[in-house]
Formats: C-alpha cells, sequence, structure tokens
C-alpha cells in the first residue's frame, strides 16, 4: 500500500511545497520505495510509493501526455490490461496499474470510478481545466481521509497522521464515494442491488460462489514482487490461501502463460507458544505445500508494541487493537524476508454471517439487514486494521472476499442459507454455505478438520493469553477512579471498561485533535460492532467484552454438517 497527500485549492504561500513533503513524509512507512510531488495551479499531489507492479517506471503522481493532468493514488487496478485495450491511441507512460485512471477521466470525467475493478483511494487534478477528483472504493479497503485547513484549503491523506496539524477539521472519506469540483462534498458512487432494503431471493449455488471467489483469489495474484499468504489457519485464510496455491506456479498477468518468478508459496501466521492458530496453520501449510512460517510472540512483545500499533492503526476499537498487535509484529517479520505483499481473508465473516452472535439471528431478514451494516462499516474496523498494520512495516494486504464481483455473488442469494443456530433444516455451524462449496471429497481444497474448524476472533485464535493479558496490564494501568470519571474525561461514548480506556488515552495522547477522535466509531466498542445483537441476545449485548468467548452456548460447542 502507498501512501498520498493532496491540497486543493490552496491558498499560495512560500513553505507550501515544504509543508506537504513533511506531511506526505508521516506516511513513508505506507511506501518506503519512492517519493514524488506534483505542483500545479494551487494543488500539490504527494506520493509516497509501495512498488507492487512495474517497480522500474511506475512512479508517481502520474502525469497525462501533455502533463496537465496529475494523479496520486493508493491501489491496485485488476482490469488494467482490458482498460488499457480501450484505449489504444493513448500514450501511456508506465506499466503501472493505475495509470488507466488517466485516459478513463479525460473519456468520461468522474464516471470513471464506475470501470474500476480494484481497490483504491486517488486524487485528479486537471491543470488544463481546473477540474479535480477523489474518489475511494467500494468497501474501502483503502484508507482516505480529507480535511479543511485555516485557510479554507482542502486535503487529503491516506492517513489521519497526515492531517491532524494542518487542518482544522478532518474526517473520514466515506468509502463507495467520489468528490468532485462540481459537488459539496463527497457523494455515493457505489450503490450495489444488495444494499437495498429487500431481502435476495434468489436461491444459492455453491459452483457459482466457488468460481467466483477463484476468480477473486486470482486476479490478486497480479505482482512484480515476491508474495505470500496470512494463514491464520480459520477458514477463510485457508481457502484464499487453497486457491492462491492452485495458481501460484503462473503469472496472472499473461493468464498463466509464463512460470512465476517467485516459484514457492510462502505462508504466515502469528501467535502466542501453543495458539489454536498456530497449531491449525500448520495443518494447512503441510496439505498445501507452502513454505510456511508461524511467528511466535511473548505477551510483553505485544504489550510494548501498544503505543506504536494505536498510532499506526488510528482507533481505539478495543477488537481492531487486540487483533492488530500481533499482525503488526507479523508484519515486521514479513518484511524482514522481503515480502511485500499478502493475502488475506477479511471480509468472509461479514458476508457470511460467520462471527458467533450470528446464531442468535432470528430470520434470514433479520441476518442479511445486519450483514449488509457490517459491511458498509468495515472501513472502521477490519480493513482499518489489516491495511494499516500491514502498511506500518511497507506490506501490501490484499482482500478476495472483498471483490466486487464476488460481493455481488454472495450478497444476492437468499440469507437464508447463510442462517446457522435457526437454520430451518436445524442447527449448523457458522458459514455452511460457504464450507459447502468447497467441500470436494475427490479434490479437496483443504483437510476436513479445518474446512469445518469453528470460528475463532483473530484475537482469541493467536492464544486465549492475549486477551486475558490485555485486560490484566489495563487494570494495573487504569485506577477505579479513573475509569468512574471516564464519562467527564469523554462525554460521548465513554469507554465502559478498564482496557477500552487504556487505549483511549493512549489515542488520545498521540492524536488531540478533537476531530481526531470523531474518525473512530465510539469507545463502547460492543455497543458500536454488533447493535443487532440486542434484540437477538441481550445478555452479549450487554457483555462489556468483544470476545467471541462471550457469546455464550456457541462457542466450544462440538458442530457437525
Amino acid at each position: 500500500m502507498c501512501g498520498i497527500v493532496a491540497v486543493l485549492g490552496a491558498t499560495p504561500r512560500d513553505d507550501l511545497r515544504r509543508l506537504v513533503l513533511q506531511q506526505a513524509r508521516k506516511l513513508r512507512h505506507r511506501g518506503p520505495d519512492w517519493s514524488g510531488l506534483h505542483e500545479a495551479d494551487g494543488a500539490l499531489l504527494a506520493h509516497e510509493r509501495l512498488a507492487i507492479v512495474d517497480p522500474v517506471s511506475g512512479g508517481q503522481p502520474l502525469l497525462s501526455p501533455d502533463g496537465a493532468v496529475a494523479l496520486t493514488v493508493n491501489g491496485e487496478i485488476y482490469n488494467h490490461h482490458a482498460l488499457r485495450a480501450e484505449h489504444p491511441d493513448y500514450a501511456f507512460a508506465t506499466g503501472s496499474d493505475c495509470e488507466v485512471i488517466l485516459p478513463l477521466w479525460q473519456a468520461v470525467g468522474p464516471d470513471a470510478v464506475h470501470r474500476l475493478d480494484g481497490v483504491f483511494a486517488f486524487v485528479l487534478h486537471d491543470a488544463s481545466t481546473g477540474r479535480w477528483m477523489a474518489a475511494r472504493d467500494p468497501i474501502g479497503v483503502v484508507p482516505l481521509y480529507w480535511g479543511r485547513d485555516a485557510d479554507g484549503g482542502l486535503w487529503f491523506a491516506s492517513e489521519l497522521k497526515a492531517l491532524h496539524d494542518v487542518c482544522e477539521r478532518f474526517d473520514v472519506f466515506p468509502p463507495g464515494h467520489v468528490w468532485t469540483d462540481a459537488d459539496d462534498g463527497p457523494r455515493r458512487w457505489y450503490e450495489p442491488d444488495w444494499f437495498a432494503p429487500e431481502v435476495p431471493a434468489r436461491p444459492g449455488d455453491g459452483d457459482r460462489l466457488r468460481a467466483a471467489f477463484e476468480t477473486a483469489v486470482v486476479k490478486r495474484l497480479m505482482s512484480d514482487v515476491p508474495w505470500g499468504v496470512l494463514l491464520s489457519g480459520g477458514l477463510d485464510s485457508s481457502l484464499v490461501s487453497s486457491v492462491a496455491a492452485r495458481h501460484a506456479h503462473f503469472r496472472v498477468e499473461d493468464d498463466e502463460q509464463s512460470e512465476a518468478w517467485w516459484p514457492r508459496l510462502h505462508s504466515f501466521s502469528v501467535g502466542l507458544t501453543g495458539s489454536p492458530d498456530l497449531a491449525a496453520a500448520a495443518k494447512v501449510a503441510e496439505f498445501l505445500g507452502t513454505v510456511h512460517h508461524g511467528f511466535e510472540f511473548t505477551i510483553e512483545e505485544g504489550l510494548d508494541a501498544l503505543p506504536d500499533v494505536i498510532e499506526h492503526i488510528e482507533t481505539f476499537d478495543v477488537t481492531s487493537i487486540r487483533a492488530s498487535t500481533p499482525m503488526y509484529l507479523m508484519a515486521r517479520r514479513i518484511k524482514a524476508m522481503g515480502v511485500k505483499m499478502v493475502l488475506s481473508g477479511e471480509g468472509a465473516d461479514e458476508m457470511f454471517a460467520g462471527y458467533l452472535y450470528f446464531h442468535k439471528a432470528p430470520d434470514g431478514a433479520e441476518l442479511h439487514r445486519e450483514s449488509v451494516r457490517k459491511l458498509q462499516t468495515l472501513h472502521l474496523y477490519d480493513c482499518l486494521r489489516a491495511n494499516k498494520a500491514m502498511s506500518a512495516f511497507g506490506v501490501e494486504v490484499r482482500t478476495p472476499f472483498l471483490d466486487k464481483d464476488f460481493l455481488a455473488e454472495a450478497m444476492t442469494v437468499d440469507p437464508t442459507v447463510k442462517l446457522s443456530g435457526t437454520h430451518p433444516d436445524g442447527r449448523r455451524m457458522e458459514k455452511h454455505y460457504l464450507r459447502s462449496a468447497f467441500d470436494d471429497a475427490e479434490e479437496p481444497w483443504l483437510p476436513q478438520e479445518i474446512l469445518w474448524r469453528q470460528k475463532e476472533q483473530f484475537s482469541d485464535g493467536v492464544g486465549y493469553g492475549w486477551i486475558d493479558a490485555l485486560r490484566d496490564y489495563a487494570a494495573r494501568r487504569v485506577s477505579d477512579d479513573q475509569l468512574a470519571g471516564a464519562a467527564t474525561r469523554w462525554p460521548e461514548a465513554p469507554p465502559a471498561t478498564k482496557e477500552a480506556y487504556l487505549y483511549r488515552s493512549i489515542f488520545e495522547d498521540r492524536f488531540p485533535h478533537p476531530s481526531a477522535a470523531a474518525t473512530v466509531p465510539g469507545g463502547k466498542s460492543i455497543a458500536c460492532s454488533t447493535p443487532a445483537a440486542i434484540a437477538w441476545d441481550e445478555a452479549f449485548a450487554n457483555a462489556a467484552d468483544p470476545s467471541g468467548r462471550a457469546v455464550a452456548g456457541v462457542h466450544d460447542d462440538a458442530w457437525s454438517d
């Protein structure tokens, strides 16, 4: 993942270029390979590059042949070869997958976003007309923030740390939105049918689902540098790894006609000594034949990293921080091995009702509405965690489950097939529909014990001692009096536990600007992330701890298909 910073309509000042460079430098962890800046007519676009596709000539900002249109992008455009073919007369200057945005802009303007198959956050400025555009991908896999400085200049950046000391106010740029010079603010461009109130009724089809997922994984193997897979040993990352392993021997850039540049697939997992994830991941790796690296971390290493983790992921959400810390530590080890891109399994739990509280969903309609809500807020949770924890050390993470076409396939079936605890045919394991689609006795995708392994929250799976240690650590750092005064210190959504109080305090120390806290969905993690549980299961809704183990009667039950 790269880092971008842009300012539009800036008031002329002698130190503006230096200021933009200074703010972009704060994002260099996201893109340590090269830096670039373009300036024209009060617009400055900066870029910190992580070179994945076309490392030699794909530096940014990218310019149109006449130099009038400038573009700074963080993202991957998977259909760039097809889009290039539609513009045979355009003089492409690089092999970058992102350069196709320039001829699309010249051809169709802001509607270019509808043609892009990928994930992205970008700012484009056309000096010949004074027009500009900023946009973010459908689900918000790639982060983007915007703000206003004291003189009215409009700023954009990949992380809020590049805005909080230059803008008077700033906010999250919403996913699936575009903002142009003709708009008062961001407007939605991505509004699929499954956003609608009507509940889908199309019958489930495991063959279609499997084919769509395989396509989503394969297109994300686009890379000119060493890459690997994150393999927790849970269902989602294991399926990603299984599909990737079947295609890792060839380059997708030429439709798998030539051999891969990096012939062995490497897989990575992380956990405390003896954790469930490390053991499960090792089984999957042996089955798939990957070169596996099971990294162990200690509780002390995790606790020591907390301030850095919170500074990088820019949230005080309890669940996100618990899961981000081991991921952050793993990212550093991955980068040390020379790997710059990994595939991961984010998004499956939201679209297939994988979280354990979904066992309490009363019917398909309720389940579908909650799945849609979870996906619409995923940019504040798992997308944020995966992107920023890995980007802390210049590693790009790609998420096949959040492919736009795969979402359309998975989210337009009758949600009754996704019910677990309340399924009409009897109680089922969560994500039964997804598991069944890959249950092939003749050519197995995964070992049965992995394909039907029960859901673990990532922060649980790395070792139950991790969460217990975080609670104990917070209890030593935060007094009873401090917690009792939380509502006075933070009147809006005060933290309900000492652990949440600790994270909020660290966040406020790093990001004291009032706008910073407003970019985080409150300090009461359960209330923010699972409101449907209030109606489905009062005991879980009122629990102060967001761990999957808090779902009484679900976790640790024995399941069969």
